[in-house]
């Protein structure tokens, strides 16, 4: 039985190797072109999931490849503080003592996340090692570092003086539990099981009512219009008129909006600008007031009148109450519909009208989206520049404030007269009136804020240093769709505001990994996986290789089989290594082909490697391992070592030699996507002068193309003997090669040639008839198109060789 190769204790032993070797360092003097990828900081507080494990692959293969190529390599690894998901861990440990954060006090607690953060934090980049990614460790950043925090504050600063950063009431999502406003990412969406409470609002007039339908009763206290579309005929002629409305029995108008959804309910809106954000927009359209009737614990608040201090669902029950009492209450109907929560705790969001913190997008949107029309920063697949493009030049102002205490507290100081004055560091007084009594904002800044620097502030900026120099701009940069909005336009926009230049020339948009029923990962749901269980059952190379070979959509289906794959790839490579090494024994690599067989598979890869790199270039790494896997697979192992384990085994040094070149050529081509089983069988060649890992990439070599079809006609014949037991007529290197590879002695029965003629020419009718349908050429996909004619142009080759003649 072949021994298998096992992938444990191999891969941990390398990625030690070279990290503690310094292959992955990158220098600012170092020789080459620089090629650099600011990989995404993770949450420091958080652990690896599949998104992560396919990011990193991605990533990793192109950084590998380059560094094989000559190029001075920086692949920066490091992580964000994660404000809220930190913060929230560190509340719950408190919990477990009977503690609060608000008994601690801000600096106190401030302490107890960094002890919290020694014990537990970071830990995920240890998972990153697991996958192979071979970044400059050394480098590690994190954006609550010294040197990161003053980076944070001088972009402050800047924008506050240019007038970008000002202070406005408007609405935002609000976690009453966590008493913050949260970012659109921090939001989850889930479908819920409601009511839909259709509402009459009487006509002041007493001429009739309007009826609107709502889910939440108890924010009719908070009505200030209803409004209609201005093309609904139904409810034209009311417009400019007033209602009643009700439980509060408050007069207001009916207006005309096109925010309005006709569709929904009865084609009426009731408008409470204070916890709606379209019923805001309509508001500020229309100058309507914004009264608040439910507070930031998500209870009724003081301006609820009677009702206030109650949940909203005992609210609710109130109001409709007095609706049927009065019966206002038309009807009510089951209603499924998404409702947000806080991604951390699952609380209901709370849409609230908050005086916070905004910086305004529309002048530093303008640099960026030239960049982005102009295809100096390009998003990958195109649906996905469209995306960016589109989210960009309808961006609010964001909202850079949070009410909580980890995180970069805001560098701006009030004194009692009600100035602000902002600074890098503590101001001695107020900068317009000279007051000394100054209080600092206790608000924090948006996580997304300080991330935004990444690409430059990793490097050493504001300061003018050799890094920032030689690597930035970076080169490429790998996400998930989700964050497009919140953290890759923003880097683009901050790094042309502060540096004047774009931080990346590509973005590539990374498929979202589903569970392998189609539904999205959750572990709540039971549908997460763990890739470090992955990685322990199967090794990091098929993870890796499986994570890459499901990748070519946007939304795949995790599959253990793609997986799998990978092992048996690597379990192939490892034999027929060590059948060639084993029988080489001595011989130092050298290209000496002689035979067929040896100058066919140097130009398979030759090919291979040409579609390698055009491929890795366009980022479709999918058919990338697909042309990896059929030249280890079927061309090096199943074809080329077999026909040549005859010379091995009767000592033919030439073959020999030609064999471990070959090899050291598949190898250099197969690292990066499997970097730890390459590697091991690398170092067991002789005459090694370096690792693999920055061994140079093989050069075009075009001085056997014309071998490249030299084993058509052999394969062609295997295929029909396997399928059918009929023997091809071939001579020579054909027939040697054929009975090296096939062994037809093995097989007792003879095929039936008559019959598979036969077959051969009914599948060429059914081709033919498939192609000549023009619904079918013009509707099919153009690669399902292509793989008929693929098949048809093989038949016709093979009824050929078995001398049933070309019927096309």
């Amino acid at each position: 039985m072949k021994p298998l190769y096992n992938p444990e204790g191999v891969e941990a032993r390398w990625q030690r190797a070279w990290e503690a070797e310094g292959l992955y360092d990158a220098e600012p003097d170092a020789p080459g072109e620089p090629f650099v990828i600011a990989h995404p900081p993770p949450n420091v507080t958080g652990a690896l999931h599949l998104g992560h494990a396919l990011q990193l692959s991605l990533a990793d293969v192109l950084v590998r490849m380059r560094r094989m190529q000559g190029y001075n390599t920086l692949f920066q690894p490091g992580f964000d503080h994660a404000g809220i998901s930190t913060q929230n861990a560190v509340e719950k440990h408190l919990a477990t003592e009977g503690r609060t954060r608000q008994e601690l006090g801000r600096e106190a607690f401030e302490a107890r996340v960094w002890e919290w953060l020694r014990e537990y934090g970071g830990k995920i980049m240890h998972q990153f090692r697991r996958m192979g990614a071979s970044m400059d460790y050394r480098r590690e950043r994190f954006t609550m570092d010294d040197a990161y925090v003053r980076a944070v504050y001088r972009f402050f600063v800047h924008l506050y003086r240019k007038g970008l950063i000002y202070r406005a009431n408007r609405i935002i999502n609000w976690c009453p539990f966590h008493q913050t406003s949260l970012s659109d990412l921090e939001v989850v969406h889930e479908d819920v099981d409601d009511a839909l409470t259709y509402v009459r609002y009487p006509l002041a007039d007493g001429d009739g009512h309007v009826t609107i339908a709502t889910v939440r009763p108890a924010t009719i206290l908070g009505d200030v219009a209803v409004a209609v579309h201005p093309d609904d005929e139904r409810y034209r002629h009311l417009v400019g008129r007033e209602v009643i409305v009700p439980f509060v029995e408050r007069r207001v108008p009916v207006i005309a909006d096109e925010a309005v959804e006709r569709s929904f309910g009865t084609g009426a809106l009731k408008v409470t600008p204070g916890h709606d954000p379209v019923d805001f927009e309509i508001g500020r359209r229309h100058g309507l007031p914004e009264p608040m009737v439910i507070g930031p614990d998500g209870r009724m608040s003081e301006d609820a009148g009677e009702l206030a201090g109650l949940t909203q669902a005992e609210a609710d029950e109130r109001v409709l109450a007095w609706l049927k009492e009065r019966g206002d209450l038309e009807r009510r109907e089951s209603y499924r519909h998404a409702v947000g929560l806080c991604e951390r705790c699952k609380s209901r969001i709370e849409p609230l009208i908050s005086l916070q913190w905004w910086c305004s997008m529309r002048e530093l949107a303008g640099p960026a989206l030239e960049a982005l029309r102009e295809r100096r920063v390009r998003f990958h697949p195109e649906s996905q520049h469209r995306f960016a493009l589109e989210s960009l030049e309808s961006a609010p102002d964001w909202n850079i404030s949070r009410q909580i205490w980890w995180g970069h507290q805001l560098p701006l100081w009030e004194c009692p007269d009600g100035h602000v004055t902002v600074e890098e560091t503590e101001p001695a007084a107020c900068g317009d009136c000279g007051s000394t009594e100054l209080v600092r904002s206790e608000d924090v800044l948006d996580t997304w804020f300080s991330s935004a620097l990444w690409p430059f502030a990793t490097l050493g900026w504001p300061d003018d240093t050799p890094d920032l120099r030689t690597f930035y701009p970076g080169d490429l940069n790998t996400t998930g769709r989700e964050i497009i909005r919140l953290w890759e336009n923003r880097m683009i926009f901050s790094g042309l505001e502060l540096l004047g230049e774009v931080p990346f020339r590509d973005v590539i948009i990374h498929s979202t990994v589903l569970a392998t029923e189609g539904r999205r990962m959750s572990k709540s749901l039971g549908t997460g996986i763990d890739p470090t269980e992955i990685v322990d059952e199967y090794g990091t190379d098929a993870t890796r290789y499986g994570l890459l070979k499901i990748s070519s959509t946007q939304d795949v289906r995790f599959s253990y089989g793609a997986i799998e794959e990978g092992r048996k790839l690597a379990n192939k490579l490892w034999n027929v290594s060590r059948l060639m090494l084993s029988a080489a024994e001595g011989v130092e690599p050298a290209l000496r082909p002689r035979a067929l067989e040896e100058r066919w598979i140097l130009a398979r890869l030759e090919v291979t490697r040409a579609e390698l790199e055009e491929l890795v270039a366009g980022f479709d790494f999918a058919h990338a391992v697909d042309s990896l896997y059929h030249l280890v697979f079927d061309d090096f192992c199943d074809w080329y070592a077999e026909a040549i384990k005859p010379r091995l085994y009767d000592g033919d040094r030439e073959a020999q030699a030609t064999a471990l070149a070959a090899l050291e050529r598949l190898l250099k081509l197969l690292h990066p996507v499997m970097p730890h089983v390459t590697e091991e069988i690398w170092t067991s060649l002789p005459g090694r002068a370096s690792r693999l890992i920055v061994a140079p990439w093989p050069e075009p070599d075009l001085s056997h193309a014309e071998a490249l079809g030299a084993l058509d006609g052999v394969q062609e014949a295997a295929a029909i003997f396997r399928r059918s037991g009929v023997a091809v007529e071939l001579e020579g290197d054909e027939l040697r090669i054929f009975t090296a590879v096939v062994r037809p002695e093995r097989t007792s029965t003879n095929g039936d040639a008559a019959a598979e003629i036969e077959r051969l020419r009914r599948e060429i009718g059914r081709a033919e008839g498939m192609l000549a349908n023009e619904r079918f050429v013009e509707r099919a996909r153009p690669e399902v198109v292509e793989a008929e004619r693929g098949k048809l142009a093989r038949y016709r080759r093979e009824l050929a060789a078995l001398g049933g003649g070309d019927d096309g």
